[in-house]
């Protein structure tokens, strides 16, 4: 029988593990020093929880998850009934709000936002404002995969909730993107863009009001599928070539961030978001000039239209520096309204987001992990094992071993002593310790170094210590 496991899931070797934990650890770390309080939420979530909380494109890339015993055939036997007194059976079995609510009210978390805010939502009179929090977990998308693109990954989120509205928070999580990135040694490009900006181009060219939102979701994929493609799906969409000649012209303007904002100072005279969204981005693009980016590169991307249903003002994207393709690695942005869905009022929100997995497969192509297959070892010691005589006098050296932090192990079984020191070359165990009756006899300990095959003989441990420390 073969063996497989479900398309957009993976399994993690020894030594992925151990990278994947070190990007864990430098980020959370970073997350710490810029005062991010750590939060963990559940797996699984209320469907009513994140039902029109994402927009209609996200609907369908959300794991549900099927009731179970009672509930399930209660469930099933009422969505029967309930088909037997319509007329329109069709329309009854594709109701999703009618089969989500007999036959399945919870799923798997699409992303780590909209449970934060469920959790804001339910502590609001025990959180101190502005909240700060960090979180990294599992998050699932039911969407097809490909390369870089997962249905199970890992999320990396940092949020700011306020009571009042601040472009300072913008300025933090940017700087904040800027840090790790330098901590991890990945040089990036941060694009960013305004919501408003978007809504000032699409009056400005004359998009209707009908196809506005196709408008700025095709436009988002300029730098990924490239000029033609894009054209090719705006027409499809009803939109004139006048306009994507408008847009492409408005693109093709390779200039400074200042020439670029006089031009559309002119341009936004009459578009009052436009405006808003120019004043917005020209202080976050000026006030970071001012306070400087170690590593990173600040370019302002008019096509970046991500999330149109989510954000509503500042929105960001982070690329690999070095890398030609176009493939985000995280991005952020402002969500006021999003909260409000949940009936909060007065409450501000902004938030960055990290897929680690895909800044593992960026580092990884750089071959920035320090660690790698050639040097990575589950021990530095290995204790051979003679019997339970033997193994029992080991085992006191061991815990010596170990209370120093050096990290050892006692082969499991007695076997061939060729068969344990193959172990040890296979694994890159460095040393390998042998202590026989001679050596208990004796009061000697025996080490041998599986490099340079070099034996030593040692009269205590402290001596082996000093040694390989």
């Amino acid at each position: 029988m073969k063996y497989f496991i479900p398309k957009g899931t993976r399994d993690f070797s020894p030594i992925e593990t151990y990278n994947r934990n070190f990007l864990i650890k430098t980020i959370k770390k970073c997350f710490k020093i810029f005062g991010f309080y750590p939060l963990e939420t559940p797996s699984i979530e209320n469907i009513s929880t994140l039902n029109e909380k994402y927009g209609e494109e996200v609907e369908f890339l959300i794991f549900k998850i099927l009731n179970s015993g009672n509930t399930l055939r209660k469930g099933i036997l009422n969505f029967l009934k309930e088909i037997d007194k319509s007329n329109n059976i069709k329309t009854n079995i594709y109701n999703n709000q009618i089969v989500y609510r007999f036959l399945s009210n919870k799923a798997l978390r699409y992303d780590l936002t909209v449970p934060f805010i469920r959790y804001i939502i339910m502590n609001k009179n025990r959180i101190f404002f502005p909240f700060k929090r960090y979180q990294i977990q599992p998050v699932w998308r039911s969407e097809k995969p490909q390369k870089g693109r997962f249905r199970e990954f890992y999320q990396s989120d940092a949020d700011i909730v306020s009571r009042s509205y601040s472009l300072w928070s913008e300025i933090e999580l940017i700087k904040l993107c800027d840090y790790i990135f330098t901590k991890l040694n990945l040089s990036i490009i941060i694009y960013i863009n305004h919501i408003y900006i978007l809504k000032g181009i699409v009056e400005l060219i004359g998009i209707k009001d009908n196809l506005w939102k196709d408008f700025i979701i095709i436009l988002d994929k300029w730098n990924k599928i490239g000029e033609n493609e894009v054209k090719k799906e705006m027409l499809n969409k009803g939109i004139t070539l006048q306009s994507f000649n408008d847009i492409k012209y408005l693109i093709k303007r390779n200039e400074s961030f200042q020439n670029k904002k006089k031009f559309f100072e002119k341009k936004f005279q009459y578009s009052n978001k436009g405006k808003i969204g120019l004043k917005e981005i020209s202080f976050i693009y000026e006030t970071l000039e001012n306070i400087s980016l170690y590593k990173t590169k600040l370019k302002w991307n008019i096509s970046l239209a991500r999330g149109i249903n989510y954000y509503t003002g500042i929105i960001w994207e982070i690329i690999p520096n070095k890398q030609n393709n176009y493939n985000s690695i995280g991005g952020g942005g402002r969500y006021d309204k999003l909260i409000n869905l949940f009936g909060m009022k007065n409450i501000y929100g902004t938030g960055i987001s990290f897929g680690l997995d895909r800044i593992y497969l960026a580092m990884e192509k750089e071959n920035l992990f320090k660690i790698n297959k050639y040097n990575f070892f589950p021990s530095k010691i290995m204790f051979i094992n003679f019997g339970d005589k033997e193994s029992i006098y080991s085992y006191k050296l061991l815990d010596l071993l170990r209370k120093k932090g050096i990290s050892t192990q006692l082969y499991p079984n007695v076997s061939n002593i060729n068969k344990q020191f193959k172990y040890a070359y296979d694994n890159n165990i460095k040393f390998v310790i042998m202590i026989g009756e001679n050596e208990i006899k004796n009061n000697k300990i025996k080490m041998k170094n599986t490099k340079n095959k070099i034996e030593v003989e040692y009269n205590n441990i402290n001596d082996l210590i000093n040694d390989i420390i």
